[in-house]
């Protein structure tokens, strides 16, 4: 009767995360990730989720971080502002089922997931499944460099991301230009090989947003100007996911187009003989 308990275990766990994820090939799967905590994963969440949730349709947010920092947010936010669909996926309900609890809404084309800390290597796997980008905010000094050389390293090795599907990027967060640190960081993230999209200063506009619960493009133009360009820097390179999925389809097409003609070739060669 155990086997039998453990394969139905297994199983739910296997139909939770296939709806944790739908299948769908219009869903832009966009995971905030690195083990660290303090590193600005949920600062990042919800200002994409507020910059999609402007433009349309409705984004959603899963917050596995066990604070529910992004979930807090979206309580202290105006029901006058554009609506985000929160999951609190470091919840654990009694009433519901652990999938219905985490089900994305049908219309929703922008998951935004805010990772916890300190993951091992099967939820590193799980949580970079079915990913279209994944974003690695770094911090500017030692011990932050450090954990970030290890998280992609995991992430290249354990979790299998394909550096030429174009879906892992970087971010230089809460950085002063001018600085050693920013320096330091600058060098580590040019040595990695992998695209830094956006530097974000250290900036008392991103502490007020999460207070009052909105993003940067809903707070006042000339105050955040900036920043904003740097989150749209951001959104812009994520909105090019299905464009990097398809180059990624093509280079691997190319490489294995030179063994399909070889065998054309001698196939040939054997008919001609």
């Amino acid at each position: 009767m155990n086997w039998r308990k453990d394969c139905q275990a297994q199983l739910q766990h296997i139909v939770e995360a296939m709806l944790i994820t739908p299948k769908r090939d219009n869903l832009n799967k966009i995971v905030i990730l690195n083990p660290k905590g303090g590193c600005g994963k949920s600062t990042l969440a919800t200002n994409i989720a507020a910059c999609y949730a402007r433009r349309g349709p409705q984004p959603a947010i899963m917050d596995y971080d066990p604070q529910g920092s992004t979930i807090a947010w979206l309580k202290r936010r105006s029901n006058d502002l554009p609506t985000i669909h929160g999951i609190a996926a470091f919840k654990k309900s009694m009433q519901a089922t652990r999938s219905w609890q985490l089900r994305v809404p049908d219309d929703t084309v922008n998951l935004i997931v805010d990772s916890p800390a300190s993951i091992s290597h099967d939820d590193l796997r799980e949580f970079t499944r079915d990913s279209s980008s994944i974003l690695v905010p770094v911090l500017p000094s030692s011990m932050d460099i450090d954990a970030a050389s290890k998280c992609i390293a995991d992430l290249l090795l354990v979790a299998k991301v394909n550096r030429n599907e174009g879906k892992l990027a970087v971010i230089a967060n809460r950085t002063r230009k001018h600085t050693k640190s920013f320096g330091r960081l600058m060098r580590f993230l040019d040595s990695l090989g992998i695209p830094i999209i956006a530097v974000l200063r250290d900036s008392q506009n991103f502490v007020h947003a999460v207070e009052q619960g909105v993003g940067l493009h809903e707070m006042q133009p000339s105050r955040v100007r900036p920043d904003v360009e740097q989150i749209e820097k951001i959104v812009t390179w994520l909105d090019g996911w299905e464009a990097r999925r398809t180059r990624a389809l093509k280079i691997t097409g190319m490489r294995r187009q030179p063994f399909s003609r070889v065998s054309i070739l001698r196939k040939s060669q054997v008919r001609s003989v």
